[in-house]
């Protein structure tokens, strides 16, 4: 790879005009094992390795850009989920975050359950061998075709999230003879400390069915009333990226205060409680999330404590993450192409990649770390800001962060913590091919999601 010189850009900063860090790292070489996979780590000749394998070979292999999974990394959270809640408790994978065949394997060898939201990700679950009864059903606008699917195929639960769909699910299943087991998705008015776009439990958004002005407490009415139903319990979900428990206890009180109603009214104790997901993972050094035994602690503590409060059987809790599971067990694997100094400002270095593989800096205005992984360097730290190759200035993928001053051309640079919502938000902006997914495990490395071909890209365009 060529290591040609380039005019160097700003050296160091003291105070960003934007990002986390406020002074280069003491170490530009070193990983930081907050934000990469378990098995990442630097080879005697400093070119990082995943799972055995270097990152050349992979880009020699599979090419660049590419998602780059850590499989014992991503079945090892799955089993810290899975053994943090035990057996009183279901654990269901988010689907969207990322979902593939390979992955719905990892996910039954594990244990966890699986909650999808269309009816792609449930074919997709379905042709991997997911029992049915282990699958959730979510998503605000279901149509006749995916809830009809749905029910043929036996799915474990359907979450309602409208009170057209109370009506919708009920007579379709009641038309094939089935009484299909549903939860109710309400809005508990909690708006989860996290970017507007992704905060779903306060009442001004599409998802769920207010809490406030008895519309929840309507919508059980109705669901309790139709013979196609079984009621099953009641579903939350406060929003993603969370990092503090608090919003869950707020949570917790109100739909457990709505469990006591429901009770009072009707007779009738819930078996179930879902808490959702949205657990915060680490995006750059200073996030600091929690672990699951210690999310698991906590609440099924907030929860057996509201229902003692208000004399209630404990529920069954379920809970989603789908985040937290895969979004620390992938990188993205990039080739540096165009490097553009800005004297005085930072350095923009370009990769063959950019929004099209990673929308979130430009849609949630995410932050991402950054290193330079086919070789080690003593040069100095210069700020910069890791572009696409996308016609858009906001075609951002580290807004700002620190790389070696003699970073060139030709050098490989990964960015970590991407498994979630890369590849599953993934264009074909400026018609760029999407990058595979590679799985890399026990010194090995295979294709789960190939990558676009022009074929692929001109198969679709028919005119």
């Amino acid at each position: 790879m060529s290591r040609s010189a380039h005019p160097a850009g700003p050296r160091h900063a003291d105070v960003l005009p934007e990002g986390h860090y406020s002074a280069p790292p003491a170490d530009l070489n070193t990983l930081d094992r907050k934000v990469w996979a378990q098995t990442v780590g630097r080879n005697e000749d400093g070119v990082v390795t995943v799972g055995g394998v270097d990152v050349k070979a992979l880009a020699e292999e599979h090419g660049t850009p590419a998602y780059i999974v850590d499989e014992a990394d991503f079945r090892a959270r799955a089993r810290a989920w899975r053994t943090a809640f035990g057996h009183d408790a279901d654990v269901f994978y988010a689907g969207k975050a990322f979902l593939s065949r390979a992955v719905v394997r990892w996910l039954h060898d594990e244990g966890l359950n699986l909650d999808v939201c269309s009816g792609g990700e449930l074919a997709t679950a379905l042709s991997a061998g997911m029992p049915a009864d282990r699958i959730a059903f979510h998503g605000n606008n279901k149509s006749e075709q995916e809830i009809t699917r749905a029910v043929e195929s036996g799915v474990g639960r359907i979450v309602l999230d409208s009170f057209q769909e109370i009506v919708r699910v009920a007579h379709i299943a009641q038309s094939l003879g089935k009484r299909q087991r549903v939860q109710i998705r309400i809005t508990v008015g909690v708006e989860a400390h996290t970017h507007e776009f992704i905060a779903t439990a306060h009442e001004d958004q599409k998802f769920g069915i207010p809490l406030a002005g008895g519309q929840a407490a309507e919508a059980v009415r109705r669901a309790l009333k139709l013979d196609g139903l079984e009621l099953i319990g009641i579903h939350s979900h406060i929003g993603s990226q969370i990092f503090d428990m608090s919003g869950f206890e707020v949570a917790a009180h109100r739909v457990v205060g709505l469990l006591k109603d429901i009770r009072d009214e009707h007779g009738v104790e819930l078996p179930e409680i879902d808490l959702g997901g949205g657990l915060g993972i680490a995006y750059t050094s200073a996030d600091d999330p929690r672990e699951p035994h210690e999310i698991a602690k906590a609440l099924t503590e907030i929860v057996s404590r509201e229902c003692e409060a208000a004399r209630l059987r404990t529920p069954r809790i379920s809970v989603e993450p789908g985040r937290a599971i895969v979004g620390p067990t992938a990188f993205t694997l990039y080739e540096v192409g165009t490097i553009k100094p800005l004297d005085g400002l930072r350095t923009y270095v370009s990769v063959d990649g950019g929004m099209s593989d990673n929308i979130r800096t430009a849609l949630y205005d995410a932050e991402y770390s950054v290193a330079l992984v086919s070789r080690t360097s003593d040069a100095e730290p210069m700020l910069a800001r890791v572009v696409g190759k996308h016609c858009e200035s906001g075609d951002i993928v580290v807004k700002d962060a620190f790389l070696p001053a003699d970073l060139a051309p030709g050098d490989l640079i990964a960015v970590p913590a991407t498994g979630a919502y890369c590849r599953s938000m993934a264009s074909n902006y400026n018609h760029v091919l999407r990058p595979p997914v590679v799985a890399v495990h026990d010194g090995e490395s295979r294709v789960i999601v190939r990558r676009e071909t022009e074929e692929d890209l001109l198969r679709l365009d028919v005119g």
